[in-house]
């Protein structure tokens, strides 16, 4: 009975192993810098596969809340075919369909897809770096899935970085001990060597280290302005790709003193007395402490390291990294409610709120922004709320790079609106995920313009991947040109190419410039609202 059973155990786990290969992969080997991985080569999409690649020690135990260190090399063949665990993380924008294995502080692993055969070498890179606020996400979402991206002739990876308490708290003692004296940003530091990594290693997958183009939305979008500006990746990239959100007002750095404060007041909250004490700390304590505080992550730092000096510092001493840029934002960036704090949509209450938010200023602003009819304020709304929470920083990081570099530019709309989910009992998340609705919870009201993070499967040529929107043919019409952009982009470093409507590059010193909507029938148009970003670089102060 006994070998019975061993045997029947020792069949289910080989039938799984194969399963797991897939009906149309066989494994596949490369020799990388720290020693050799194992990934799957898909015979069906002709796509090699490595999931799960190592590129740090585990920021775990003495090197939480740490800079990431290298990996150690190893012996023998590492199996890379599975996705690593997701940053430690609660599911705040609903179900992300993360295909990770688990949640853990050991997440720093990267994924590689690559179209290389074993004599291809020089391919461009294209490294995308996930959203979700700098506390939730992680790079096995199927939206960032790299599969037809890399049937392009671009290989592609998408990174893991640490989230949260556990990415970005800053604390006296920890800077006290790091060499460059200073503390948070680990998630950032993380992004950071994972580029190094990519640079020493990518030609192992056919690409070509002079070829990087890093990408992201969101805070991924974030990243991307950080990573182009920071002394540690500037030099190692050849282009940038941005999607809703810039570090500039949207989650801009804190002076250094700030964020230690921050990070030690929260732990202090807690009885907790020493960065020692903290450390040992179970996963579990961390992040129940951290979902009681209430707090929406930590804040990036001016660390003097990754960045020593603000983002609009770097780019008008023409420090950033010289390449061209192709980045824009969505329509609907945040819906009209979140301006308008639950109040009906009348001109009397957009008043009201215009006059809070800009009690000097209100009388320009209601100029910039029309409120006669109740359709008016709607759009007003939902214009005003996209504009302070990311468009705006993302126009400033469009207008400091053409004004501040002799590299090609390139700015979008993204207006497409997003089809209803299939299953109506759902709803969609601020960054893209689902959740279940409550019984009694009113309707959601329409969107008026395209959503927060709903381009990204369209862009990265995703939306059969995607199962719960209802994808029509204008959809798949829509993702085609977007897609077919920015692999032109990654490739030549211009996303002009045929079939593609003619997309111009903007000048540095045109206050209408040429902006790609892109929609069912995209086209290149003269910005028509950019009065409102002047408007919104002098009340924040930027435009010195």
């Amino acid at each position: 009975m006994t070998k019975a059973f061993l045997f029947l155990c020792l069949f289910v786990f080989s039938y799984s192993v194969s399963l797991a290969q897939g009906r149309d992969g066989f494994p596949v080997q490369t020799k990388i810098k720290n020693g050799t991985i194992e990934g799957l080569y898909d015979t069906k999409s002709g796509i090699q596969k490595y999931f799960g690649i190592p590129f740090a020690k585990p920021p775990i135990g003495e090197l939480r809340w740490k800079a990431p260190e290298p990996i150690e090399n190893w012996s023998g063949v590492k199996e890379t075919k599975e996705f690593g665990p997701r940053p430690v993380q609660k599911l705040i924008w609903g179900d992300m369909n993360s295909r990770s294995n688990g949640v853990s502080e050991d997440c720093l692993y990267l994924n590689v897809w690559t179209p290389a055969s074993r004599n291809t070498k020089d391919l461009p890179v294209l490294v995308y770096f996930f959203g979700g606020g700098f506390v939730a996400g992680d790079g096995s979402e199927p939206r960032y899935d790299g599969e037809n991206m890399a049937k392009e002739g671009i290989v592609v990876v998408t990174v893991n970085y640490r989230l949260g308490v556990f990415g970005f708290l800053a604390h006296p003692e920890l800077s006290k001990e790091a060499s460059y004296k200073a503390s948070g940003n680990y998630g950032l530091l993380d992004q950071a060597l994972a580029l190094q990594w990519v640079y020493e290693n990518i030609a192992a997958f056919g690409g070509n280290p002079q070829k990087i183009t890093i990408a992201g939305e969101s805070a991924g979008s974030i990243s991307v302005s950080y990573q182009m500006a920071s002394p540690l990746s500037r030099n190692l990239i050849a282009g940038a790709i941005g999607e809703s959100g810039a570090g500039v007002t949207a989650l801009s750095p804190v002076p250094l003193a700030e964020a230690e404060k921050a990070g030690k007041e929260f732990l202090e909250k807690f009885g907790i007395k020493s960065i020692a004490e903290a450390r040992k700390l179970p996963t579990r304590d961390l992040y129940e402490m951290y979902n009681e505080s209430g707090r929406f992550g930590f804040p990036v730092v001016l660390d003097g390291y990754l960045l020593p000096k603000s983002l609009t510092e770097i780019f008008k001493a023409r420090e950033q990294a010289q390449v061209p840029l192709l980045l824009g934002w969505n329509t609907q960036e945040n819906p009209g409610a979140a301006f308008m704090q639950g109040l009906p949509f009348t001109k009397e209450n957009f008043i009201k709120k215009v006059q809070e938010a800009y009690p000097e200023d209100y009388t320009e602003v209601l100029k910039l922004y029309p409120h006669e009819t109740q359709e008016q304020v709607a759009y007003s709304a939902m214009d005003l709320a996209g504009d302070r929470f990311i468009s705006y920083s993302t126009w400033k990081w469009f207008d400091l790079h053409r004004k501040n570099s002799d590299q090609p530019v390139y700015r979008y709309l993204y207006a497409k609106l997003r089809p209803p989910l299939v299953d109506q009992t759902l709803e969609a998340g601020l960054a893209g995920g689902t959740s279940r609705r409550a019984d009694n919870a009113p309707p959601r009201p329409k969107d008026l313009g395209a959503p927060h993070a709903a381009e990204i499967e369209y862009a990265m040529g995703n939306l059969d991947r995607i199962k719960e929107f209802a994808w029509t043919v204008e959809d798949y019409k829509t993702s085609e040109t977007m897609f077919k952009f920015f692999a032109n982009f990654i490739k030549n470093h211009n996303p002009n190419g045929e079939g593609l409507p003619e997309w111009p590059k903007a000048m540095a010193n045109d206050d209408n410039p040429p902006v790609m909507v892109i929609d069912t029938q995209s086209k290149a148009i003269k910005a028509q609202n950019d009065a409102r970003y002047r408007f919104h670089d002098r009340f924040y102060g930027n435009d010195k």
